[in-house]
This record gives C-alpha cells, sequence and structure tokens, in this order.
C-alpha cells in the first residue's frame, strides 16, 4: 500500500472534500502525514466546515493555503514549499444548473484547473518515486441509461450538459498525463454524494432545508430520474483505498447502490423530517412541486462498482435509510452553520478572523 507525508488536497472546504479531510486526518485511514487545503474559497467553500480540525491540528498536521488551482505561480509555490507527494483533486465547478446558465467558469476551473494542477507536480515529480494524482470525477461523464443496465469503467464517454462535459475533458487530461509523460495518476467516477455539510443548492439539503422553512419543494419534470446515492464517508473511503492501493493509469466506478427516483427520494425525506420534528409528513409532502424539467436532463444513472469491490475490497458502509435520516439530524441540529452559509455571515466571519477581502488579502 503506498504512503504519502503530505497531500494536497483542491477545494477541502467544499462538501466532500472537507468530509475527506475528516477522514484523513481521523483515526481510521491510518494517515500520519499532513494535509494542505488549497482552496479559493467561492460561494461554496466554507472554512466552517473544518473549524474544528483547524483549532486542532491547525500548523502542525492541517494547513489552509486560499488560492485558485488556475494561478500556477501559487500552485507551484504550494507544491515545494509543502513537498507535496499527492493530490487529490476535487476543486470543481459541480452544479449542473449553474453550468447551464453560466459554462465558462466549468470550463475555466474544471479543465484548465486541472491542467494546471497536472503540469505543476509534472514538474515538481520529475523523477521522484512514490507520488500519485487522484482525480475525483463523476458518474455524470456518461451521459444517460434507459431503464436497465449500469455504468462502469468501460462505459464510453458521452456526456450531455456543461458541467459533465468540463469533468470528462478533465478526465481525459488526466489521463493523457499519464500515458503521455509517465505520471501515477488514478481517477475515481462516483454517483450522488449526500451527507452533512453539503451546500444548501443540492437536492438533499435543499429540500430538507425548503421543509423546515415551509418552501415548495421544485422537482423537475415527471420526477422519475433515478440517481445512484453515495453517503459521503463511504466516498472518502474510496478515494482513500484508490489512492493507496489503486492501479497506476486506471479508472474506478464508485456508486452506493441505492438506485432512487427523486420524487422517491423527496417523499422518504418528508417522512423523515416529519418524524425528526413531530409534524406530519402530509404537510411536507404537499409541498412537492413538479416544475418544467431542465435542458438535457439525465433521466438514469446506475454504477456497477465491481472493480474497486474486487481489486481493493471496499465496499459501502452506511445504509440509505439510516444516512438520509442521519443528514437530516445534522441539518437540524446545526442551524448556525445554515444561517452563517445563506445569509453572508460566513463571508463577514471569513474577513473577521482571516483579513481577507474580495480580490486577496486585505
Amino acid at each position: 500500500m503506498r504512503t504519502y507525508s503530505a497531500i494536497l488536497v483542491s477545494g477541502g472546504a467544499g462538501f466532500i472534500g472537507s468530509n475527506f479531510i475528516r477522514y484523513l486526518l481521523g483515526p481510521e485511514s491510518g494517515f500520519q502525514g499532513l494535509v494542505v487545503n488549497v482552496d479559493a474559497l467561492s460561494y461554496a467553500g466554507n472554512l466552517d466546515n473544518l473549524s474544528d480540525l483547524a483549532a486542532g491540528l491547525g500548523g502542525t498536521r492541517y494547513f489552509f493555503e486560499r488560492a485558485d488551482i488556475c494561478d500556477r505561480a501559487a500552485v507551484e509555490d504550494i507544491v515545494a514549499r509543502y513537498r507535496i507527494d499527492a493530490v487529490c483533486h476535487l476543486a470543481a465547478e459541480s452544479h449542473v444548473d449553474r453550468s447551464i446558465m453560466g459554462p465558462e467558469a466549468f470550463v475555466r476551473t474544471n479543465v484548465l484547473g486541472t491542467f494546471t494542477l497536472l503540469d505543476v507536480v509534472r514538474q515538481a515529480w520529475r523523477g521522484r518515486d512514490g507520488v500519485w494524482f487522484h482525480q475525483v470525477s463523476t458518474d455524470e461523464v456518461y451521459g444517460t441509461l434507459g431503464p436497465s443496465g449500469s455504468f462502469s469503467e468501460a462505459s464510453p464517454y458521452a456526456p450531455r450538459s456543461p458541467y459533465s462535459a468540463s469533468k470528462a475533458a478533465a478526465d481525459h487530461l488526466v489521463m493523457a498525463y499519464h500515458h503521455s509523460y509517465g505520471l501515477p495518476v488514478s481517477v475515481s467516477n462516483c454517483g450522488n454524494n449526500y451527507g452533512p455539510r453539503q451546500f444548501p443548492e443540492k437536492l438533499v439539503p435543499l429540500m430538507i432545508l425548503n421543509m423546515l422553512e415551509g418552501k415548495r419543494l421544485p422537482v423537475y419534470g415527471d420526477g422519475r430520474q433515478v440517481r445512484d446515492w453515495l453517503y459521503v464517508d463511504d466516498h472518502a473511503r474510496a478515494v482513500w483505498a484508490i489512492m493507496r492501493g489503486g492501479r497506476p493509469g486506471h479508472s474506478y466506478v464508485v456508486g452506493g447502490g441505492n438506485e432512487r427516483e427523486n420524487l422517491s427520494l423527496v417523499e422518504r425525506l418528508a417522512d423523515i423530517v416529519a418524524e425528526e420534528t413531530g409534524a406530519g409528513a402530509e404537510l411536507y409532502r404537499g409541498l412537492i412541486t413538479l416544475v418544467p424539467d431542465r435542458p438535457g436532463h439525465d433521466r438514469r444513472y446506475a454504477l456497477d462498482s465491481g472493480k474497486i469491490r474486487r481489486e481493493l475490497g471496499w465496499e459501502p458502509r452506511m445504509e440509505f435509510d439510516r444516512g438520509l435520516r442521519e443528514t437530516v439530524r445534522w441539518y437540524l441540529d446545526n442551524p448556525a452553520w445554515i444561517e452563517r452559509v445563506r445569509s453572508g455571515e460566513y463571508r463577514r466571519w471569513l474577513d473577521s478572523n482571516y483579513g481577507w477581502r474580495q480580490g486577496g488579502k486585505a
């Protein structure tokens, strides 16, 4: 199994990134080195997600660097200063609706940002052993499925939104750097994640918070789109398993085995929120509103995770209903986090604690 001394996690202040860092610095991973969280702190980046780790391990095993991954000079400095020997690349624009409304930011971050990271470590790691670059990607690069079948590592890429196209391009760049330059790389293509600390524009937290505020629950089209759901901690374990034992130049599909129609998921969330708050489920189910479908909306995703199970022994642990309930409870128990993210207080807190202003340090 590979070991590392200094891991750069791009986008570590986001939902998956922060949960991955929490896993790395927890007792289960076995990792003894340091983690450098590189994040530009765009709208979804939130240092509040890691404030306890920063208080306990900041300056010893956990370090934060505010930087744009497209800024080559900044990335070069970080890689050299910390002697980075592994990268877990999570930084990305990731919301499909946003990509349809404004695709340029997705091309910049997801394609140019990935290129910049790859090229910096290619130069810095020339001749070094024991290094690794892992790209966290999405199942959306494969397009859409009919009523049967599932995506695997052999599935052709067929992206259908600017977001998925930008991730597909990034995946191809990663593999190109392996084949052209010998860079040790891996890619994971994961299904929909859910769990604590997810930015409220995503389906699960959006529905939970709208229920608590008595707002309508918008569901696209007929609500019969199918997604495979994976608890974020299970994803973190999968990524770490690949980084330690995955084969160079290989991709791994990571799914939770929880295929659910969007409408069915929202209905189950309504039941759980009702149970946890003491309200009637019919109150929340009555808020469900079918809205016009978005352009190019993929109908069904399903994932065959046989490769990572066979080769690396990974299995998802979280039972889906229990994971939904734990997620609901986290949002119920953390109203201050929600308020800071939604009200702009988080940005004021950032300025107060770190002295940052728009455009850089004050």
